[in-house]
């Protein structure tokens, strides 16, 4: 909570002297790509070359030159894949994307929900996270069915 006698917006730009922040309007028109390219099942226009993806369906970390690599990879593998946002928020110059995604692997439909944590510099990728709950692509590799890891009574 800022100090009484400072308004919000000084107190943000004390705190984060020498950050670059970006503005809403930066944000949205950052998002607003985003959110194109992923639903295209590309992106790699918006990543620096340096930057670095943590994704939790690869055995190891993406270099922001590989991001383009990793699109045709996943549009080969999963032609059915389709990506909506559904919501995002952001912060100094963090975005935080929210996402479903389906996917047909036989005739079975796969839906997973993840967040995308981005921190942008100058307009590009350098950092993205993805948290996503992968339990039901495991099931569905491993032919198993998803089951619950808490069986609760009817009523708490």
């Amino acid at each position: 909570m800022p100090p009484a006698r400072c308004s919000p917006n000084a107190y943000d730009r004390a705190i984060n002297a020498g950050k670059a922040i970006m503005t809403k309007d930066e944000a949205t028109s950052f998002v607003e790509q985003f959110a194109r390219a992923r639903s295209r099942g590309r992106g790699e226009h918006l990543w620096r070359q340096d930057g670095k993806l943590h994704y939790p369906y690869a055995d190891r970390v993406i270099e922001g030159r590989e991001i383009g690599a990793l699109c045709d990879i996943t549009a080969a593998q999963a032609p059915h894949l389709t990506w909506e946002m559904i919501g995002w928020t952001h912060r100094d110059d963090v975005i935080v994307v929210e996402w479903l995604t389906t996917n047909r692997y036989g005739d079975a439909l796969i839906r997973m929900t993840g967040v995308d944590r981005l921190t942008v510099k100058d307009g590009l990728i350098i950092e993205e996270i993805v948290y996503a709950d992968t339990a039901p692509l495991r099931a569905m590799i491993e032919g198993a069915p998803l089951k619950a890891i808490m069986t609760l009574p009817e009523s708490l």
